[in-house]
């Protein structure tokens, strides 16, 4: 039994021994948990600061540079211009072009916001590519919240500078290349007047168009101007996702622009040279610069040539003119920017006598046998009413052919035995022929001419209208004015048996779809005047080329009938040179006026000259009259 231990006894000094093994361990593990724990806590906490910290500071302190930063990296539309739709003669003959070009646009929303990132892209703007020092104010002094989304600073770019854009586009923030077009306009003098030109949007027209852009092209004068909602297209636009710089990351997707509508003009290209270049010819011959031409087709009012000299460049406008050209064209003394052809109001002269000779005929002051002599003038108390010349005795087919100022002072104001007209009755019939109100031509600023009464002049200066105003009015002088425009016109509605039409530049708009639109003729009123009349009417300006003031027509292939016109004007012995046709005669294709302005005294055959080259080439091209084999 000796060296036995109970059972029991064995376990618990087992436990006993555990139990001390364990407290023995935890008292080693407990002092190296306590210090790891306090590093951790430390740790964490410093870490937990500096997140809390930093948060702080970008939310609070720079919050809006990292707005502005995320909102600037995100997705642009960005627009694609439609190209403009061009501009063809009556023939097909493109009259315009679009040429492409870049330009350099800035976006104020991705311009630095900081001073010296400001000057420093400004330096770099107009320092190394000569953008606008002006429009990079403007679109740096522009809201950075995109109500402004670009300021084109810079037009056409060269291969250099573009290069330059390229290579160093991180020097540039918030800029970038804009795809464009410029207009270049073929025989850009000669057609001036007709194109007009496109220039950028200015800031009044941009505030009335929401749907324009600073960076859009607009038509200014002529068809360019008219036509401007026809000719400019819908934009596109690409989707794009850019950086914080504005610098385009990815394309996401696009819209294809839908191009602008073509116009086909009823200008007839050739026939607009010719008459551009004799009438230029003979104003430089007599050192005169100024005046105008104008053909339309008296069958539905198509405007055939419309030439105002002198004509200005239109090409110096699409490209982006400078201050300097554009003030010497202001200051230019012959106002090359101004339309005589629709807008120049001038005394017509005896232009005035054939629409005076319906109106007697119609009221019956006189009839076609009718005979008026004129001995050299008219008395009328102590005034005396000088003819050119003394005619003799003229019914009013003469009276027209050599232009006798006594028959229509007389059948204007009266004398003798015979009544006249009166203010009243030749404002009427004048009025009825399109003079005094502008003729609604497809063009912009087009003026309205006048015609006095009893009632204005008393308004105007105080006194009562005398006979002399009668005899005045009577032949084209006086208070009457008249554009060439609206004196071809009434002309045109003689020789076509009493229509007058509204005259258009404009024949067709075709479509990008393929649809086109035809310019309908348009008439003002028609069958105003007695057939038997008009007829009377046009033999007196037929006898005006057989026996009359312009006799040297009489050799032109086919019969021309016209109307010659002299207007003083100013104090001096200037006149205003007038000559208004149609021809054929018996098939009135064409009606054409020519005016010489500020003229030498009675030179009144400037214009017939002009007037013979005109029919000549287009007898002979158009008609196909008078052709030789060889041509």
């Amino acid at each position: 039994m000796l060296g036995r231990v109970p059972k029991r006894q064995g376990n618990e000094i087992d436990d006993a021994v555990l139990t001390i093994t364990q407290r023995q361990a935890a008292r080693l593990e407990w002092p190296l948990r306590r210090g790891w724990s306090r590093v951790y806590f430390f740790v964490s906490v410093s870490i937990l600061m500096l997140l809390f910290g930093r948060a702080v500071s970008m939310n609070v302190l720079e919050g809006g540079r990292y707005g502005d930063i995320a909102r600037r990296n995100s997705i642009r539309q960005i627009p694609q211009p439609a190209p403009r739709g061009i501009v063809f003669d009556r023939f097909g003959v493109p009259l315009v072009s679009n040429v492409p070009s870049v330009g350099l646009v800035l976006s104020p929303s991705d311009i630095p916001r900081d001073d010296d990132g400001r000057s420093r892209l400004r330096e770099e703007l107009t320092g190394t590519l000569h953008a606008d020092s002006s429009l990079v104010d403007v679109a740096m002094g522009a809201k950075a919240d995109g109500s402004v989304p670009q300021v084109l600073v810079k037009e056409k770019l060269s291969q250099e500078e573009m290069i330059t854009f390229l290579s160093r586009q991180k020097d540039f923030p918030g800029a970038s290349l804009f795809k464009s077009a410029y207009r270049e306009y073929a025989d850009s003098v000669i057609f001036s007047h007709v194109m007009g030109y496109e220039g950028r949007i200015d800031d009044a027209s941009l505030s009335s168009r929401s749907d324009y852009l600073p960076t859009d092209m607009v038509g200014k004068q002529g068809v360019e101007k008219t036509y401007e909602d026809a000719l400019r297209g819908v934009r596109g636009y690409s989707r794009v996702e850019v950086d914080a710089l504005g610098r385009p990351k990815k394309v996401l997707g696009s819209v294809a622009p839908t191009p602008g509508s073509d116009l086909v003009l009823n200008i007839d290209a050739g026939l607009q040279k010719v008459a551009y270049d004799s009438l230029q010819s003979i104003l430089q011959e007599r050192g005169l610069s100024r005046g105008a031409v104008v053909a339309i087709d008296p069958r539905d009012g198509s405007v055939l040539a419309l030439v105002s000299v002198p004509g200005y460049d239109n090409n110096l406008f699409s490209e982006g003119i400078s201050g300097d050209a554009y003030r010497a064209l202001l200051s230019d003394e012959s106002k090359p920017l101004f339309d005589r052809a629709i807008a120049g109001e001038y005394a017509p002269g005896s232009t005035f006598k054939p629409v005076m000779a319906c109106g007697a005929l119609a009221e019956h002051v006189v009839d076609e046998h009718t005979q008026i002599e004129s001995r050299g003038g008219l008395s009328v108390g102590s005034y005396f009413f000088g003819d050119w010349k003394a005619h003799g005795f003229t019914d009013i087919r003469r009276a027209i052919a050599v232009s006798s100022d006594v028959f229509f002072y007389t059948v204007g104001g009266g004398y003798g035995n015979i009544r006249g007209l009166g203010v009243e009755r030749m404002k009427r019939y004048a009025s009825l022929f399109g003079y005094g109100a502008a003729s609604g031509i497809d063009l912009p600023g087009e003026a309205d001419g006048f015609l006095p009464d009893a009632v204005w002049k008393k308004d105007r200066t105080g006194e009562p209208w005398y006979v002399g105003d009668d005899y005045h009015m009577s032949i084209g002088q006086g208070f009457v004015t008249a554009t060439p425009l609206q004196v071809v016109d009434s002309i045109a509605a003689i020789a076509n048996g009493g229509t007058l039409y509204v005259p258009h530049v404009v024949s067709q708009i075709r479509g990008a779809d393929g649809k086109t639109a035809v310019v309908r003729p348009e008439a003002i009123r028609s069958g105003m005047i007695d057939s038997s009349v008009l007829r009377i009417v046009r033999e007196g300006m037929r006898e005006t080329v057989t026996d009359g003031t312009a006799q040297s027509l009489g050799s032109l292939p086919l019969p021309v009938a016209g109307k010659t016109g002299t207007a003083q004007f100013g104090t001096g012995d200037r006149t205003h040179g007038w000559f208004v046709s149609f021809a054929p005669y018996d098939d009135p294709q064409i009606a054409l006026i020519v005016l010489v302005e500020g003229q030498e005294g009675d030179e009144t055959y400037n214009t017939v000259p002009v007037t013979k080259e005109v029919y000549d080439w287009y007898f002979r091209e158009r008609l196909g009259v008078g052709k030789t084999e060889t041509e």
